[in-house]
């Protein structure tokens, strides 16, 4: 086996490649940075939380990945010992929050060395409201939200259960190595990826999609306007500046329960009302039965999966065809069905599905698209997993944006740690949506979801004239 610096070194997985795809169009390799704070409020024995951060690399091979290049200029991977580096301690306690976090922002902006260099970076924060823990700093094609909650939560753990008495220790993490020979052995023509590739490129050829707008059909009928061709099917959706913002909006505690309960009762995920929503959104405001959203498919369904670290994300479009006479709740099932089938087949290469959708109906143009959003839910939440047991310490987390995006706009919905409410975040291109425009589109996601778990039953037309 190959070897640098004395380590086996392994291809880079189609996850990982997937990054690459994106980075030429923008102006900063800091576009692969993800960067968030966990603080609890407790007074911290700083040793034993850096003696915890050590621990934690050394149980997690995903967080001591390298990138090195060939002679070809090609990727690929290593995983190195030991983390050695010193673990920084910044002391914010004697300015204000927003101080705080202007600094952490900032530090999220500042891209990685891709070569022989860590990609990670671990900072013990104590921040003045008398809460103390970890900023933390990770390269996309290493890390994803799943992977890095999990190595948050892995420190706080271990710091706990080594700080109190009667916190147990965590359970072992799984190899980071072993996952990706797995996904490598996949990739290279196994009957699995065969399988996935013939069941992707049936759904690609059963018809053309149609792009739906934010606004409506504006950008769809500039496009046809543009290329004089009044049955094209795409638009252009993002702007050329991939400068980005992070807008939040906050749905409590008390309704995120109520969705929580009705899909408790009917038996299907969060992510289906949420895809639900927002294709009768663009039903509502497009005229179009059919709608095509982006759906990132988090790919951790066994324990191997959610314990190895890495980055393990494929984001496929997900197309609905819904008259307005069928039943919400029917149109719930139907997204949940295909959603088990999409979960089977999720192995497959991304870029594979574009390139085949893009030979099948060719477009005049790079950069037209069908889909106008892209959508990931984030169920893992420190609350129920693990940090339940601390009793009654508050903790917050916050997110930081790193300053742009290729997408128009990104949804994620996760859970807050505070009052498991729901945030929902839309990162966004500066130039294509303005805040006051994706707040018109929540309002209406929240509308439509209520009004459909309140009245499973109604069509969708009637939710759409109610609401």
């Amino acid at each position: 086996m190959r070897k640098h610096k004395g380590y086996p070194v392994y291809p880079l997985t189609v996850a990982q490649k997937f990054h690459l795809f994106y980075l030429p169009y923008c102006p900063s390799a800091a576009v692969m940075n993800i960067g968030t704070r966990l603080t609890i409020q407790s007074e911290i024995d700083w040793d034993l939380l850096k003696q915890s951060i050590y621990q934690a690399y050394d149980r997690c091979e995903g967080m001591r990945v390298r990138f090195a290049k060939d002679k070809e200029g090609t990727y690929y991977q290593y995983v190195v010992d030991k983390e050695e580096r010193d673990i920084e301690f910044v002391d914010f306690s004697q300015g204000t929050l927003e101080e705080a976090d202007k600094v952490m922002q900032q530090w999220t902006t500042v891209p990685f060395p891709m070569e022989d260099a860590p990609l990670t970076r671990v900072v013990m924060i104590s921040l003045p409201d008398g809460f103390n823990g970890v900023y933390f700093l990770g390269h996309h094609m290493i890390v994803d939200a799943q992977s890095l909650i999990g190595f948050l939560k892995d420190i706080i753990e271990l710091y706990c259960s080594q700080k109190y008495e009667g916190v147990p220790a965590p359970k072992e993490m799984a190899s980071y190595i072993e996952q990706i020979q797995k996904d490598l052995a996949y990739e290279a023509g196994s009957k699995a990826q065969l399988r996935d590739a013939e069941f992707f490129q049936k759904e690609i050829e059963s018809s053309e999609p149609i792009y739906n707008g934010m606004k409506g059909t504006d950008k769809l009928e500039a496009a046809r306007q543009m290329f004089q061709n009044p049955n094209l099917r795409t638009a252009f959706n993002a702007s050329g500046d991939t400068t980005s913002a992070l807008d939040i909006f906050h749905l409590e505690g008390e309704p995120t329960q109520r969705l929580m309960n009705f899909c408790e009762e009917y038996h299907v995920s969060l992510v289906c009302l949420l895809l639900m929503g927002m294709r009768t959104y663009f039903q509502k405001v497009n005229g179009h039965d059919d709608v095509s959203i982006n759906n990132a498919i988090a790919r951790r369904a066994t324990l191997k999966e959610k314990k190895s670290g890495g980055t393990r994300i494929h984001s496929f479009p997900f197309r609905t065809c819904f008259s307005q006479d069928m039943k919400f709740i029917d149109a719930i099932y139907a997204i949940r069905d295909k959603q088990n089938e999409y979960f089977r087949h999720a192995n497959y290469d991304p870029t594979a599905y574009f390139a085949y959708r893009a030979k099948t109906y060719p477009q005049p143009h790079a950069g037209l698209t069908y889909e106008p959003i892209s959508l990931t839910y984030q169920p893992l939440t420190l609350k129920e997993k693990g940090l339940d047991q601390l009793g009654d310490i508050r903790y917050t987390t916050k997110w930081y944006p790193n300053g742009m995006t290729p997408q128009a706009v990104y949804l994620t919905v996760m859970h807050r740690p505070e009052d498991n409410g729901l945030d929902f975040n839309f990162e966004h291109q500066v130039k294509a949506f303005s805040r006051e425009e994706l707040e018109y589109f929540y309002y209406y996601l929240c509308k439509i979801m209520f009004k459909g778990v309140e009245n499973p039953d109604l069509t969708i037309g009637e939710i759409i004239k109610l609401v």
